[in-house]
């Protein structure tokens, strides 16, 4: 029997400086690859807004306005 396992795309995205420290900090510390870790985040967050909606989604983007403003 073949098992066919399905295939990952490339996404390239552009992050700033200290956002792509932090992940790359988080991948050392969990023994894993940036990729993965922001894979793991990204599929939280995608599940987390298939549940609550775009509500998710304002809450986040308050939350980041809050801090930015601060």
């Amino acid at each position: 029997m073949i098992l066919l396992v399905p295939r990952k795309i490339f996404m390239g995205i552009r992050i700033n400086a200290d956002l792509k420290r932090l992940l790359e900090e988080i991948g050392e510390a969990e023994e894993r690859s940036v990729s993965q870790i922001c894979e793991l985040l990204l599929r939280r967050g995608t599940d987390a807004y298939k549940k609550a909606g775009s509500k998710y989604l304002q809450s986040s983007l308050s939350s980041q306005k809050k801090e930015s403003s601060e």
